[in-house]
C-alpha cells in the first residue's frame, strides 16, 4: 500500500507550479502543506535532512524529494502515465535540456523582476505580503511589506536595479528561445505536451498569468501590466495561455479538500 504523498510548496512560487502541473496532469492524489516564509526554509531542510533550503518538496514513498526537476523524474517513475518524457531517447534527451534552459535561464529572472516591481509599489506589495507572512505580521501590513522585502532582498536581491535589467534581459531571451525552438510545431518537442513544455509554461505563468494558473495579485504592478501588453501579442506569450488551457487541470484535481 501507497503512503500518501504530500507536496511541501509556496503557492506563489512557479518552480512549486511546475510540480503541481505535474501531480494534477498525472492525477495524483495529495496533500499540500505551505507554512509561511522565512518558516519553509526550516521545513526544508529538515524533511530533506540539509539537501535542500526551499520548497518544493515531494514526501513520496517514504522519502523527501526536492528540486522540481527530481520531483518530476520521481514521479514519472512511479506514475508514468500519462507520460512527461518522450519515448525516444533523442526526444527526451532534447526535452531534459530544454527543462534546464528554462529552469536556470528563465526562472530566476522572471522571479527578480517581478518581486522588483511588486516591492516598488507599496500598497500591491503590503497585499501580497499579508497573505504570505506569518498570522502575527499580518495585522501590521506595513510591517509585512518591510520584513518581506528584507527577506527577498538577502534571498534574491530583489531591489538591486542593475539585477533588474539584466533579469528583464534574460526574460526576453527565454521568450525568444521558446519562440525558436517551438518553429511551426506545437510542442517544444515531438507531437506531444512534454516536460519542456510543462517547465517553459509554468516559468513563464507569473509574466502571462493565466486563469488555470496561481492567482495571488489581482491587481499587479503598472510596470508589471506594461511588459505584459508589450508582449501580449508574441507567439510564446500565447503559447504559454494555450499550453495552460489545454493541459493544467483544475487546481482541485488530485487534492483532497481537507489539504491546505
Amino acid at each position: 500500500m501507497m503512503s500518501r504523498v504530500v507536496l511541501w510548496h509556496i503557492p506563489i512560487s512557479h518552480y512549486n507550479e511546475k510540480v503541481r502541473w505535474a501531480l494534477a496532469y498525472k492525477g495524483v492524489q495529495h496533500e499540500r502543506k505551505a507554512p509561511p516564509p522565512p518558516i519553509h526554509m526550516a521545513a526544508a531542510l529538515a524533511l530533506t535532512r540539509g539537501r535542500e533550503m526551499t520548497f518544493p518538496v515531494l514526501r513520496l514513498d517514504g522519502r523527501a524529494i526536492g528540486d522540481s526537476t527530481a520531483i518530476i523524474a520521481a514521479l514519472e517513475e512511479r506514475f508514468p502515465e500519462p507520460p512527461l518524457y518522450p519515448a525516444d531517447p533523442a526526444d527526451r534527451e532534447r526535452a531534459s535540456a530544454l527543462e534546464d534552459f528554462f529552469d536556470e535561464e528563465l526562472g530566476p529572472h522572471i522571479r527578480l523582476l517581478a518581486w522588483h516591481e511588486l516591492m516598488k509599489d507599496h500598497p500591491r506589495a503590503e497585499a501580497v505580503a499579508v497573505q504570505s507572512m506569518p498570522g502575527p505580521l499580518q495585522r501590521f501590513p506595513a510591517l509585512a511589506r518591510r520584513a518581506g522585502a528584507g527577506f527577498l532582498s538577502v534571498r534574491f536581491q530583489v531591489t538591486d536595479d542593475d539585477r533588474a535589467v539584466v533579469a528583464r534581459d534574460k526574460l526576453l531571451g527565454a521568450l525568444g528561445r521558446l519562440e525558436a525552438e517551438l518553429g511551426d510545431g506545437e510542442y517544444l518537442v515531438g507531437d506531444h505536451f512534454s516536460v519542456a513544455d510543462l517547465t517553459a509554461a509554468s516559468l513563464f505563468y507569473p509574466l502571462v498569468g493565466p486563469p488555470e494558473g496561481p492567482q495571488v495579485i489581482a491587481d499587479p504592478p503598472a510596470a508589471w501590466e506594461e511588459l505584459r501588453a508589450e508582449l501580449a501579442e508574441r507567439r510564446g506569450y500565447r503559447w504559454v495561455k494555450e499550453m495552460f488551457r489545454r493541459h493544467r487541470q483544475p487546481a482541485s484535481r488530485g487534492v483532497p479538500a481537507a489539504a491546505s
